[in-house]
């Protein structure tokens, strides 16, 4: 392992940023909804989001949404983790792949959220969310360096329980605040465990914080999904059938 500087990086930090936000602000829902000579974000619940797709078009449209949504959030952090997978911060055993691929991650879903492209007024994230962790998970290595491939078919597994809740019970918001709270406090707790020593590293620190983020970012995006819910006047999503 390498070691790197913050001074060496910090660059390479904002660099990232810049480029995963704008990444994220690129919205598949409004491209596709536009070949189907209509705009998602007039229709339904005007969300320009897979499950206001799934409910408008039909699974089959978004689920296609549901996955270009999904490599949007996890391709640039497993890019991050790639290029960086031999370094380590200076003075430390913390993989700087480990803080790259959730750094690379939020600003996805920050762009994803909050678009600058379409007023600050984007989807919810969660597609670019669960995308981030479907990448990030199986680059998680053993203590030999061993990179743990096999954590896709748990994080697949995962997937289709969230699918199968939504499928039964309709509620898509809460299956999805379900599913990315879960692999939140998964992952937290791989590195809590990882970097127990080091637990007070500011590193260690500003990546929990920045899992922290992604979880506040899910249920901050869907305050008023989670108020009708409340009030049961949330809108059923039903992944068998939809309404032409």
């Amino acid at each position: 392992m390498q070691e790197i500087a913050f001074s060496e990086c910090w660059y390479w930090l904002v660099l990232c940023a810049v480029i995963c936000y704008f990444i994220g602000c690129f919205n598949f829902a409004v491209l596709i909804s536009h070949f189907k000579k209509k705009d998602i974000r007039e229709i339904g619940s005007g969300n320009p989001g897979s499950m206001n797709m799934t409910r408008t078009f039909g699974l089959k449209v978004g689920v296609i949404n549901f996955t270009c949504d999904a490599i949007k959030g996890g391709l640039p952090a497993l890019i991050g983790w790639i290029i960086f997978k031999d370094y380590i911060f200076a003075g430390t055993d913390i993989l700087v792949s480990d803080f790259i691929r959730y750094f690379c991650g939020v600003f996805v879903i920050i762009g994803h959220i909050f678009p600058v492209t379409m007023k600050f007024k984007g989807g919810k994230g969660i597609a670019s969310t669960l995308g981030l962790f479907l990448f990030a998970l199986p680059c998680e290595r053993t203590a030999s360096g061993d990179s743990l491939w096999w954590f896709v078919f748990i994080v697949l597994a995962f997937f289709v329980f969230v699918f199968l809740y939504i499928a039964i019970t309709e509620w898509g918001s809460m299956g999805s605040l379900i599913g990315v709270s879960g692999l939140t406090i998964w992952q937290a707790a791989l590195f809590i465990v990882r970097y127990e020593n080091e637990i007070t590293s500011p590193w260690v620190v500003v990546l929990l914080l920045i899992l922290l983020v992604i979880n506040f970012l899910t249920w901050f995006a869907h305050r008023k999904n989670i108020l009708k819910l409340l009030a049961g006047e949330e809108h059923h999503t039903s992944v068998i059938k939809h309404k032409k």
